[in-house]
């Protein structure tokens, strides 16, 4: 392999690209070594979609038709030639169930398949009831089996897959990481409290302005960047409750990382959501993290390793309101720990989630998954 005639890896995300999943283009885009293709089986109109990607499956009635075969029986002609035109080395899913939409393509075509497994694909689908949940649950076993290498956001989420049957000689834990630029200049803070993700049950929003009620005079300038089905409640409540609180919506990385250089701390009180839904690793965290900004969180899912409490940030449990509003309040109250939780989440991001150093990682996986088969089954599974 050299500098000027990389190979490719065909990353595969079914519905490519959501805005809120900016992690997978990064992830991409930070690859020396190999060349990404990007591969769909539908386009999403989102900031983040690209006319580059390779889509399988157009806005047409047939498409349509394609995309409902894919997803009752795994199989696609369409798929398997797009994917050998782009002439990858390896193909890479974002997701579980969407790497048992590639995966039958990919083994006819001889390609290794490494799936990572980002939360919701081995928690709520899962444990979902019915018909649903024991065809998730079916093509759980089948990619499993399928995947020349499970990666797992979080020590949490490799836990969860091996107990869901993934073999633990597949399974690494590997973190994706974030672009570690320099910390901005010091401006004068607009915000006390900062919010950045979807709005939906597991991202504990309700758990947030319940708290922020109550920390007490003066109440804090709370800002909230996201979107997502609970948006009018969480706006409804928080009008209820007379908070001083600023709803941007969802924006782009610009917007977000200014808003973070102009908070004293962020929040992300994560908890399962009451459909089993969890977290893996918030980026959001590692992002604040990343830029000086220390955060408050919840013992929930991967976020301990992202969050070292009382070093790099605060946490408190799932759901405690009181316990989450004392939390904010301890920082925002005390300049010099706010700061100091700031500077450690900073070194504590550059050691551990760097993305340039995190990515070079997952290229030294893939040309493992290249060069041997896959390994005899161990007790334990490693981490990178």
């Amino acid at each position: 392999m050299t500098a000027s005639a990389p190979r490719t890896v065909a990353i595969w995300r079914s519905c490519l690209l959501p805005g809120s999943e900016t992690f997978i283009r990064d992830q991409g885009g930070a690859l020396t070594g190999w060349r990404p293709a990007y591969l769909g089986a539908v386009k999403v109109a989102s900031p983040i979609a690209a006319d580059t990607d390779a889509i399988a499956f157009p806005d047409t009635a047939a498409g349509r038709a394609g995309w409902l075969l894919l997803r009752l029986t795994g199989r696609s002609a369409r798929l398997r030639r797009l994917l050998a035109g782009l002439r990858p080395e390896v193909v890479h899913a974002h997701f579980a169930g969407d790497g048992w939409l590639v995966s039958r393509a990919a083994g006819q075509l001889g390609l290794p398949l490494v799936v990572t497994l980002h939360g919701l694909d081995v928690t709520s689908q899962a444990r979902r009831p019915g018909l649903r949940g024991a065809r998730h649950r079916r093509h759980l076993r089948t990619v499993f089996a399928r995947a020349a290498l499970i990666i797992a956001v979080s020590d949490f989420i490799r836990d969860r897959a091996v107990e869901l049957g993934a073999d633990p000689a597949k399974v690494r834990v590997h973190h994706t990481g974030v672009p570690i630029a320099g910390v901005p200049a010091a401006v004068p803070p607009r915000w006390d409290v900062v919010f950045v993700g979807r709005f939906v049950a597991k991202k504990g929003l309700d758990d947030l302005v319940e708290a922020i009620a109550i920390t007490g005079e003066p109440r804090p300038r709370v800002l909230l960047i996201g979107a997502g089905p609970l948006d009018g409640e969480i706006r409804r409540r928080a009008a209820e409750l007379g908070l001083d609180a600023t709803f941007l919506g969802a924006q782009d990385a610009t917007v977000v990382r200014r808003s973070l250089a102009e908070a004293k701390v962020f929040v992300a009180p994560s908890k399962t959501a009451p459909d089993g839904d969890t977290e893996g690793l918030p980026t959001t965290i590692l992002e604040a993290g990343s830029m000086g900004l220390p955060t408050v969180s919840t013992y929930h899912s991967g976020i301990p390793e992202a969050v070292v409490h009382g070093e790099t940030g605060l946490l408190c449990a799932e759901g405690d309101r009181p316990a989450l509003a004392a939390a904010i309040r301890q920082v925002l109250s005390d300049d010099e720990l706010g700061a100091r939780l700031g500077r450690q989440a900073r070194r504590h991001v550059e050691t551990h989630f760097d993305l340039d150093e995190q990515t070079a990682r997952l290229e030294q996986l893939y040309e493992a998954v290249c060069a041997r088969p896959a390994a005899p089954a161990r007790s334990g599974a490693a981490r990178t």
